[in-house]
């Protein structure tokens, strides 16, 4: 019963309150329907189809021969092959005195003579380790001139620190042969 007097009563007071307005309400409707909506645009703006990846790279330049570079190169290589060869043949005494010294405490004659032919051994993988910074200088040179990476010498320098970082390995290798030192 409650829901029919309340149904009754909202549904005449609703119609006498909108009657002298209705006639506004429709032509309020009405005009909302011819207003045009300039709503923004669901298309990429101009700043977001800016592309701010790196450009590519310019492909490197063309080394041209470098004559005097090359003879320098060539000198440093023979020096290199040299101080190798030096080094073999230290390391080799060097690993058969550490070998008669292995067993023999530290400040023995033989633990003496192998420390001895340790040292020889560091003088000559030292003289790599000379080749190697002067090919190393010689690429720094170049990179401070922006001149572009010269291969023959970036080979050489691979080269020379390969042999200066087996040297150093082979040396660690006797060292740990020998009794420390106290």
């Amino acid at each position: 019963m409650r829901k029919s007097i309340a149904r009754t009563f909202l549904t005449s007071y609703i119609a006498s309150a909108m009657k002298p307005h209705f006639p506004l309400l429709v032509l309020a409707l009405t005009l909302c329907g011819c207003v045009e909506h300039n709503f923004p645009s669901l298309l990429p703006r101009a700043g977001e189809q800016l592309d701010f990846r790196e450009p590519p790279a310019p492909p490197p330049p063309a080394v041209t021969a470098d004559p005097a570079l090359d003879a320098r190169i060539a000198t440093a290589r023979t020096t290199l092959d040299e101080a190798v060869a030096r080094f073999a043949t230290a390391a080799t005494r060097a690993e058969q005195l550490a070998t008669a010294a292995s067993g023999a405490p530290a400040g023995s004659d033989k633990w003496l003579d192998a420390q001895t032919a340790l040292a020889d051994l560091d003088a000559a993988r030292a003289r790599q380790v000379d080749v190697l910074a002067e090919l190393e200088q010689l690429a720094s040179d170049r990179a401070q001139a922006l001149v572009p990476p010269y291969p023959a010498l970036d080979q050489a320098v691979e080269a020379a620190q390969k042999a200066a970082d087996d040297s150093t390995a082979r040396i660690a290798t006797i060292q740990r042969r020998l009794a420390p030192a106290n």
